[in-house]
């Protein structure tokens, strides 16, 4: 009997033991790090210190214990200079450095990682206090858009419109790369418009050539990093491409032109086996579901090429954009049926230009021209002037996945292609207003875009600019401003 207390306390550490033993054997949910004893005790990386070396010149120096990569400081309205690249002390902390330089037009710095692939979000600061953001809910919505929205416009309380233009081949230049094209993005969300942009894959040639597969990789490469950069978060949609069909956008290969089936299958997979990915539409959605994708603009009236599905309206132009239709339709079918369910456009973008110089129309017409039907005996019934818009409308709304979906005009002026006059030679003075009336009576279209408003760098677009008009452009830009306070 002496012997049961000693056995009941063997027993009773035997247990404790296997199951302290059992305890280390489950799976822990969570993670085990290591903290180097040396390491700075801080609640929150990375660190920063803002240094003013003079009047117009900081130092940022950035702190972490992550080795980021491809790195990016960006502070409104100023240059940067990344001084000291990421590098480690002895307690593992990295270090990087960068000088700016000029007089910031905003007070806080965004600080981004792994911009190679698109922009991440590292964190921000701000430099002083913050002036707040204008609610956009506040401002009156408009169809009235503009092709590179001068960033210093009044848009008089209005939510209007800005078209960006983006090439892949050009990612990294100035302006038509990601970098200007990010700042002047946010520079139109702080002023209350929806952004639009075009991504095109080369000057001169819109759409990769057909069977071009590296080329469409590195298109698709840069749409994805597109859509991933956390500093184009809040556009609204991405076009793909653009005339398409013309001579001058096939340039780089005008032996092996874009036609219609290849660009439904850059756009969003036609004639890929459904399970194949490799479109523009799947990758963005697969980095910012909330971005609208949208089909690019047919040019109107172009010869240059027709599409195998003839229209009921048989020309060259509604042929190609009525095969272009059809076959995104039958992808966005054939995927669907394959259990991807959002494969479908979210929207069209279409030119539509007006022709106020077409023989027989009065002075008093011309500037009414939005709201004639003009046709020529060549071309049947098919569209003439600014009301091209109802023959895409027709063409968009034929088919199951396509019909009734948001339509954008991205391009619209009174450049006459033919004559070559531009609208510094031959706007009538009321032909926007009446565009614009036009257009508010189509609930499908969502913006009226005039092409377009500055672009400061060249003077290839002058004859065309709402910001520093010349000629007739003076009556453009008057009546711009006048129908945004609702005049």
């Amino acid at each position: 009997m002496r012997n049961k207390p000693r056995r009941y306390y063997l027993t009773t550490l035997t247990i404790a033991a296997v199951a302290i033993i059992f305890y280390w054997l489950l799976p822990i949910s969570g993670k085990l790090a290591y903290i180097p004893a040396s390491l700075p005790q801080t609640n929150t990386w990375p660190q920063i210190s803002i240094i003013n070396k003079t009047d117009n010149e900081l130092e940022v120096i950035v702190q972490d214990v992550t080795p980021w990569v491809f790195v990016r400081l960006e502070l409104a309205g100023t240059e940067t200079l990344l001084a000291e690249h990421g590098t480690q002390n002895a307690a593992g902390v990295w270090q990087w450095k960068w000088l700016v330089r000029g007089t910031p037009a905003s007070t806080t710095i965004n600080l981004y990682h792994n911009c190679d692939s698109g922009c991440q979000l590292w964190t921000t600061v701000q430099t002083a206090i913050v002036t707040p953001i204008l609610d956009t809910d506040e401002f009156i919505p408009t169809k009235l858009g503009l092709v590179f929205a001068n960033p210093e416009r009044d848009w008089h309380n209005r939510q209007g419109w800005d078209i960006e233009i983006t090439y892949a081949q050009l990612a990294e230049k100035p302006f038509w790369g990601i970098d200007d094209l990010a700042q002047r993005i946010q520079q139109a969300n702080t002023n209350g418009l929806r952004v639009l942009v075009r991504v095109e894959y080369d000057q001169g040639q819109s759409i990769p050539p057909p069977a071009d597969y590296a080329a469409l990789d590195s298109y698709l490469h840069y749409v994805r990093r597109l859509a991933r950069d956390e500093r184009l978060a809040d556009v609204h949609g991405f076009i793909i491409g653009s005339n398409f069909n013309t001579a001058d956008a096939n340039a780089q290969a005008p032996e092996n032109p874009v036609t219609p089936a290849w660009y439904a299958q850059v756009f969003n997979g036609y004639g890929a086996a459904p399970d194949i990915r490799n479109n523009a539409l799947e990758v963005i959605r697969n980095e910012n579901k909330q971005a609208h994708v949208i089909v690019g603009p047919v040019n109107p009236w172009s010869s240059d090429q027709t599409g195998a599905i003839v229209y009921q309206i048989d020309v060259p132009w509604l042929n190609y954009m009525n095969s272009v239709v059809a076959y995104v339709n039958a992808a966005a079918s054939a995927k669907i049926e394959h259990g991807i369910s959002d494969a479908a456009p979210d929207g069209f973008a279409i030119q539509a230009f007006g022709r106020v110089d077409a023989p027989g129309l009065s002075p008093e017409q011309r500037a009414q021209e939005p709201l004639l039907t003009l046709h020529r005996d060549a071309w049947g019934a098919a569209q003439a002037g600014f009301r091209i818009y109802q023959d895409w409308l027709d063409v968009i709304n034929l088919y199951e996945y396509t019909a009734r979906k948001p339509v954008y005009i991205n391009a619209s002026n009174t450049m006459d292609s033919e004559t070559g006059r531009c609208p510094s030679d031959n706007y009538p003075p009321g032909w926007l207003g009446n565009a614009l009336k036009a257009i508010n009576q189509e609930p499908q279209i969502q913006m009226l875009g005039w092409f377009m408003d500055w672009f400061p760098h060249d003077e290839q677009w002058a004859m065309f600019s709402l910001t520093a008009p010349r000629g007739l452009l003076i009556e453009a830009s008057q009546e711009f401003d006048a129908l945004l306070l609702g005049k």
